[in-house]
């Protein structure tokens, strides 16, 4: 089930990029014959957001985020289990407050206009409570997976070890 939503979740993170590099590329070329069509940089933009959350969410779930662990990375494991799992903790309350007052702020956008698309701006705000949710669920994941392995010393929260870092790939 999780490989099938992250399949669908890749599919669609790729059209949305797709998406993204042919608007620009054809208002780049309207532009250039004197037609510029105004909307499509609106549109990008939307779609940009919503790129990021998707990019985000996938990285959490391959424990790919940028972290600082100088002070625990000679820790024991367990130890470094725990301490991962409280910062989550406290990561999972700030990102369900913020995709609250992010459902709030979507309520309060759904009249206004964005840009000269005619879109409702609700439609970018929607991505900052969606991308939360799908961060927050990515971490809850890792949790529960690093709890249920916690013998296996390669397994962390959101840290890679360097085990369980990928190979290098051959270009």
């Amino acid at each position: 089930m999780l490989k099938r939503l992250a399949q669908a979740e890749f599919i669609l993170a790729s059209a949305i990029f797709a998406t993204i590099v042919l608007l620009v590329f054809i208002a780049a070329f309207m532009r250039a014959f004197g037609q510029p069509l105004m909307w499509s940089v609106d549109l990008a933009q939307l779609l940009f957001v919503w790129l990021c959350f998707f990019g985000a969410a996938r990285t959490m779930r391959k424990k790919g985020h940028l972290g600082v662990d100088l002070f625990v990375a000679a820790a024991p494991h367990r130890f470094r289990l725990v301490i991962e799992t409280l910062v989550c903790v406290v990561f999972l309350a700030m990102l369900a407050v913020l995709a609250v007052l992010g459902y709030e702020l979507t309520l309060m956008n759904i009249e206004r206009i964005y840009g000269d698309s005619q879109i409702s701006y609700a439609f970018v705000t929607i991505a900052v409570p969606v991308g939360f949710v799908m961060l927050g669920g990515a971490i809850l994941y890792n949790i529960v997976d690093a709890w249920r392995r916690r013998g296996d010393q390669t397994v962390l929260v959101y840290s890679q070890t360097d085990v369980d870092a990928e190979p290098p790939r051959e270009v």
